[in-house]
């Protein structure tokens, strides 16, 4: 296990005037031990940090420091790191154990080392009985869990993982969510996880580092980044659905947006004065909740009602109210959150 120290990190590609940068110095200091989920949206920059830390894609400027080593120019075997990629990356025409073991042979590890290896990292994620069969007999999760079992045997100081349920349907994604907690609760190894899923980032992460344009827009625990959103993107690509802003909200602050989550919204009783005038135009059944979807004046509004509660139906408008302790203020012109 080690820490891991992102010191002003860029890349561009190109040089001169026409060099494109795509990271724009990134600093984040990772603890020995920790989980640590990069989420944002496609072409943000996730993926590239990752293959810098990995050593797949070279450092323009900055320092990269795993442990107690700075490694910008070391080459990728040498920096002790295990990546799991997102399309498994399987020999197909070896068994589970032998794309399991292969690192380890080309490695020269004496056999009976291996054979300890494999069978330790297959009973951590239960593939004992499927060792001896080709990839092309497991299902999409069997297949990643031998990719996993493939970095397990490395004993790496870091973990990097690349996207790697993006091509699993739900059911799969939820159970591999589970046995990757399991697996980093039992290893304790420093780890690196990529995700555009925003629910596997707040389900997964014990700190997480949202991108957006190259750029950190936050580094905190998924209830840091929830309840206290450090920007507008933040509190829209966090949450599903995400934040209501409203840049026009009845009595609002000027030169303010207000930020309020669906389930923060209530619905007035009776027909009093109190709260913003709302308009449903659709409703969504989502078994144990109905979202309403509609307008507060031409701001889009979406309410959280739990099941069982009475609500209006498309077409009706009611009184919603916002409770006061919930709300969330940025500035208009950078987006950033005002604390004061």
């Amino acid at each position: 296990m080690a820490s891991i120290s992102l010191r002003n990190i860029v890349k561009r590609y190109g040089h001169g005037p026409k060099a494109h940068q795509v990271i724009h110095g990134v600093n984040a200091e990772i603890q020995n031990g920790e989980f640590i989920v990069l989420v944002g949206p496609s072409g943000c920059g996730k993926s590239t940090l990752l293959r810098m830390i990995a050593g797949l894609e070279e450092i323009t400027g900055g320092e990269l420091w795993i442990g107690n080593r700075m490694v910008n120019t070391l080459a990728p075997a040498k920096r002790n790191i295990a990546m799991v990629f997102q399309n498994y990356a399987l020999y197909p025409h070896m068994s589970n154990f032998e794309n399991m073991a292969y690192g380890l042979k080309i490695a020269k590890v004496p056999a009976d080392e291996i054979r300890r290896r494999v069978d330790k990292a297959a009973k951590i994620l239960e593939l004992s009985h499927l060792l001896e069969r080709k990839p092309r007999e497991l299902s999409g999760g069997q297949r990643q869990r031998v990719a996993m079992g493939r970095a397990i045997v490395r004993e790496p100081q870091v973990f990097l993982f690349d996207e790697p349920l993006s091509n699993l349907d739900a059911k799969l994604r939820g159970q591999t969510r589970i046995e990757i907690q399991k697996l980093h609760a039992e290893l304790g190894i420093t780890s690196l996880f990529v995700t555009h899923d925003q629910v596997e980032a707040m389900t997964l992460a014990q700190r997480m580092i949202v991108m957006n344009a190259g750029n950190v827009e936050q580094f905190g625990t998924p209830e840091e980044v929830y309840h206290q959103p450090a920007s507008t993107f933040v509190a829209s690509f966090i949450g599903s659905p995400p934040m209501n802003l409203l840049h026009h909200a009845p009595g609002g602050q000027t030169g303010r947006i207000l930020g309020v989550r669906p389930e923060h919204i209530d619905l007035a009783p009776g027909d009093g004065n109190d709260g913003w005038e709302f308009t449903v135009e659709t409703v969504e059944l989502l078994g144990a909740e109905r979202l309403l979807y509609g307008k507060v004046g031409a701001e889009d509004v979406t309410v959280r009602v739990e099941e069982g509660r009475p609500y209006p139906k498309p077409g009706e408008t009611t009184r919603i109210a916002a409770r006061a302790d919930r709300l969330h203020w940025f500035d208009q012109a950078t987006g950033q959150r005002i604390t004061a």
